[in-house]
């Protein structure tokens, strides 16, 4: 997509502030701008952007550009022999209008931003028309509120229409959430029901496990024996699972959590519903409205008005 927006209120002081770039004498040529509409060029931007007097302004010639009835010029700011990197604005062909181009890709589907693959899920199957991703830490006691709160009522508001799954970022300042997700894993590996039983769990009793240095070696000791036990009632292979929390490798967990900063998140609960992001105190009838979007722009009719409910928790650090 691209978009043609007027120039108004323009701030170069980071491109001003770069240095070592020296300025570069505009091409001669047929594309030069004529004197005249060189200084209405340079009087506009000098009064829209408040450029001190002794900064230089040198615009470069027309050249073809991707946008009907405009042509591309590059012009740099220069002041004690350091210059800003160059900056593109589009002049219309009669040389009346001065306008920025921003171009945006729109060819991804947002969907597809955040991976949902080869995780344990609720709800409807991987290609429901709706996919949430929610970035959880299970020491997190927003993320706590909200897996209690905010997930029975989706899927029992979308049943099938909406896939939800769990990836992992732990904080560095909860001290046994690094465990809770590798352990929550190893049982992932060999039962999709198991993982989902553990975290219910673990967000269930967090507040029992305690959070400082001196609870930490019980916390660990009571999450590996939660595993231990989930995995004996779905009947999983107790040597495979043994093993695996005994390894404790934390690479899927790490790998998860640079994909989350990759995305923007640093807190939880951080949820993407098909890529789009949700963060921050919301009434859950905003998730609603993200959803029945979501469904809508899939070609799908989203279930009846849902009733007033509290507001959503905000996230924690």
């Amino acid at each position: 997509m691209t978009v043609v927006r007027p120039l108004r209120s323009l701030v170069f002081a980071v491109a001003l502030a770069v240095v070592g770039c020296h300025a570069q004498t505009p091409e001669q040529g047929a594309g030069k701008l004529s004197p005249e509409l060189a200084r209405r060029v340079e009087v506009l931007l000098r009064s829209r952007t408040k450029v001190p007097p002794n900064y230089d302004i040198h615009i470069g010639p027309r050249t073809k550009s991707e946008v009907a009835g405009y042509d591309q010029i590059v012009v740099t700011f220069t002041a004690a022999g350091q210059a800003s990197k160059p900056l593109t604005f589009l002049l219309s062909s009669d040389g009346k209008t001065l306008a920025q181009f921003s171009k945006f890709d729109l060819s991804k589907d947002p969907k597809e931003l955040v991976s949902a693959a080869n995780r344990p899920a609720r709800g409807g199957p991987a290609n429901a028309p709706v996919v949430i991703v929610g970035f959880d830490d299970l020491e997190c006691p927003y993320c706590a509120k909200m897996h209690a709160q905010l997930f029975p009522a989706l899927t029992e508001r979308y049943k099938n229409q909406v896939h939800i799954v769990y990836r992992d970022f732990p904080l560095d300042q909860h001290p046994w959430a690094m465990r809770a997700a590798i352990d929550a894993n190893c049982l992932a590996a060999q039962s999709h029901t198991g993982y989902w039983n553990m975290v219910d769990n673990v967000h269930s009793h967090a507040a029992d496990l305690g959070g400082d240095a001196k609870s930490l070696d019980k916390a660990k000791e009571a999450l590996d024996t939660m595993a231990r036990e989930e995995g004996t009632r779905q009947k999983v292979d107790a040597a495979a699972l043994n093993a695996c929390i005994a390894r404790q490798d934390d690479t899927a967990v790490k790998a998860s959590i640079k994909e989350a900063e990759a995305l923007g998140v640093d807190s939880t609960p951080a949820l993407f519903i098909n890529g789009e992001k949700l963060e921050g105190a919301l009434p859950l009838e905003y998730v609603y409205r993200m959803i029945d979007n979501a469904l809508i722009a899939a070609g799908q009719t989203p279930p009846p008005q849902a009733p007033q409910t509290p507001p959503a928790v905000k996230p924690g650090s």
